[in-house]
């Protein structure tokens, strides 16, 4: 297959940047976006350019770091599936590809392709965690959960913290990864001691984060490559507005955004 890449260049934050026009030739099928991205740098460092720069891992849909938008969509728009597992046979011969970073205020622009998602980390910080002393292992059947709040807990706990629902959501709103952080906890015995701080820390550290408010245009579950629902979001809201009621003080004693 032969293409062309439309890619976004900037140095660093407070360059300028602009999109360049590169040729993808030669590219297999069954590679994968960030492979062809490969093949393409390889040929630019060999003619003595400057290889763009993007952000990967495990490559396998896991680790949530291939944060690119394709085409306008993050991730390329195939359903549940990460940018790292796109394969090049979902486009023809020929198409013209626009590469992005996420572009949100809250995920400053590092180079290229690549942002700062550290605003993710100091949300969970603030309250994605239990406090509890583990001590030995204890049986696995010792505290009982319903397997239908189980189910639900692990649906939410499959959000890998991408940021694809910030990069598709026209305010920039990074509810729906907070309301999976949120719930999955909040839905365990494990996690009910500090539901009410939980809600509030994380929910006020993603306001002072500077994401955007959520309207509900449901963009951001339509782009999850985990399909996280926006039932969660309803979930959130309801446990913040009952702590909220509570009155439950904002800052937990360990692992708080200060």
């Amino acid at each position: 297959m032969n293409l062309t890449l439309k890619v976004w260049r900037q140095k660093n934050a407070t360059s300028p940047g602009q999109f360049e026009t590169y040729e993808a030739r030669d590219i297999i099928p069954d590679m994968s976006f960030l492979e062809m991205l490969d093949v393409v740098n390889e040929r630019l460092i060999a003619e003595g350019h400057e290889p763009i720069a993007f952000d990967s891992d495990c490559r396998e849909g896991i680790c949530g770091t291939c944060s690119l938008v394709i085409s306008g969509v993050p991730h390329g728009g195939q359903k549940g599936t990460t940018a790292c597992q796109l394969h090049m046979r979902r486009f023809k011969e020929g198409d013209t590809i626009t590469v992005e970073p996420w572009r949100a205020k809250a995920f400053p622009l590092v180079k290229d392709l690549v942002v700062n998602r550290d605003a993710f980390d100091r949300i969970v910080q603030a309250g994605g965690f239990v406090s509890v002393n583990t001590g030995n292992a204890s049986d696995a059947n010792a505290i009982l959960v319903p397997k239908e709040i189980a189910d639900v807990a692990m649906d939410a706990a499959a959000c890998i913290g991408c940021g694809a629902c910030v990069a598709a959501c026209k305010n920039a709103s990074a509810m729906l990864f907070v309301a999976a952080k949120v719930s999955h906890l909040n839905y365990l015995p494990q996690g009910k001691a500090e539901k009410d701080r939980r809600v509030r820390n994380m929910v006020a550290q993603m306001d002072a984060e500077g994401f955007g408010n959520c309207t509900v245009t449901g963009s951001c579950e339509a782009v999850c490559p985990k399909g996280i629902s926006l039932e969660f979001i309803a979930k959130m809201n309801r446990d913040y507005a009952v702590a909220l009621v509570k009155g439950e003080p904002q800052k937990a004693t360990a692992g708080g955004a200060g």
